[in-house]
């Protein structure tokens, strides 16, 4: 049987070895640093996307995994695109690139 090879993370291993993140928890990260930056209340977002300011705090919290559709009217209520959002959720180095 094949031997299995680790993809290496981004961060040093922990001792205990910790689970990665969830997908859903690091766009959830995602959202909720460009909302920040931008100084939006959720309230003001969760308006703009048509979901309700508690759906949105569960996605940026990483709790609730959003569908397509409702990660695009999240995104698109933050002037970003599905894909943009995606970049940076896997590859946070994008972001100083881009800076």
């Amino acid at each position: 049987m094949g031997e299995v090879v680790r993809f290496p993370s981004q961060a040093p291993s922990s001792v205990d070895d910790a689970p990665e993140p969830l997908w859903r928890e690091l766009v959830g990260e995602e959202l909720h640093r460009e909302r920040s930056a931008r100084g939006e209340r959720l309230k003001d977002v969760a308006e703009r996307a048509g979901v309700s300011m508690q759906y949105l705090s569960e996605v940026e919290r990483g709790l609730k995994d959003p569908s397509s559709e409702m990660l695009q009217a999240i995104a698109g209520a933050l002037d970003l695109s599905v894909r943009e959002l995606a970049v940076r959720t896997a590859r946070p180095e994008a972001l100083a690139l881009a800076a």
